[in-house]
């Protein structure tokens, strides 16, 4: 297996993981606890477990240029919001149908790579864009399903996490010189708690709700999966893949959501969603498999 394809795969695992989150919100709002307070636990517990690992790992801080340190910053930045609004969709949508809208950052994501580099999107590209959205109008189980009664609120808190994962995704993909990757993580994770402290919950530290109930299982399952391991692969491979095929191997959160939605929260999931799914896994290996048919010719 060649190092893209590695990387790619770190693109994958790590998208997968964010897709099982809202499943686990999900499940916390059952338990009686808010969006908010589910999603401050996971930034929480996300960053002690992020400097639990810089504490272990690294010696010395890094020497970072201006450029470094606003790449870290606006990174935290914007996976906190996607975090922020992404939990407040919930508030609204079922669990299937917020990770479909979060889902539009696969061609957010592309617009705004193609803007940057000022190109057109490739043939594989347009190839991979179409099979991802019909996937997705499939996927979503929205078919011949009244809509009607889902408030605007969740419309717009869906599209605006999926603005703003297109964002995070284009800008870990810049490499940032003389740091480690896992340095990369804490100050993230870091600049993410100072966001979601200020926009959130952060008095569950102090109220007791966070350690003295069973929310920081919660807050440790959502940091792993939403703080320590995507941010560590998406920092190791999205400079190796590009935002552009970032965006696109992303798409795996959608298909896991779907199934974690169906298996854990008994979601209904039809024959033209797991269809749907299918779709989207074929939209999403496209472009790595014709990439890899033209190295071979």
């Amino acid at each position: 297996m060649n190092s893209q394809l590695i990387y790619s795969l770190f693109i994958v695992i790590a998208s997968s993981s964010y897709g099982i989150l809202s499943t686990i919100i999900k499940v916390a709002m059952g338990h009686g606890f808010t969006s908010a307070e589910a999603v401050t636990s996971q930034y929480i517990v996300g960053f002690i477990l992020a400097f639990i690992l810089f504490l272990v790992t690294q010696r010395t801080l890094p020497r970072l240029t201006k450029a470094g340190v606003l790449t870290i910053t606006f990174a935290g930045i914007f996976t906190s919001t996607t975090g922020i609004v992404y939990g407040k969709s919930l508030d609204y949508l079922p669990a299937s149908l917020a990770v479909v809208m979060l889902f539009q950052f696969t061609w957010m994501g592309m617009l705004i790579d193609c803007i940057r580099r000022k190109r057109l999107p490739s043939r594989p590209e347009v190839f991979s864009l179409l099979f991802l959205f019909a996937g997705t109008i499939l996927s979503a189980g929205i078919i011949d399903v009244d809509l009607s009664n889902i408030a605007w609120q969740g419309w717009l808190f869906g599209l605006t996490s999926a603005l703003s994962f297109a964002i995070f995704i284009q800008i870990n993909s810049r490499p940032v010189e003389g740091i480690s990757t896992i340095t990369r993580t804490f100050f993230m994770s870091f600049v993410a708690l100072i966001m979601i402290s200020i926009f959130l919950a952060p008095e569950i530290i102090w109220n007791g709700t966070l350690f003295k109930t069973n929310l920081w299982m919660f807050g440790l399952a959502l940091g792993v999966f939403g703080i320590i391991l995507p941010i560590l692969l998406f920092s190791i491979a999205g400079p190796k893949v590009g935002g552009g095929l970032s965006s696109i191997l992303s798409a795996m959160e959608l298909p896991v959501a779907i199934l974690a939605a169906g298996i854990v929260l008994h979601e209904t999931l039809t024959i033209l969603q797991f269809f749907g799914i299918v779709l989207v896994l074929i939209g999403m290996t496209l472009p790595t498999v014709l990439a890899q048919r033209k190295n071979l010719i």
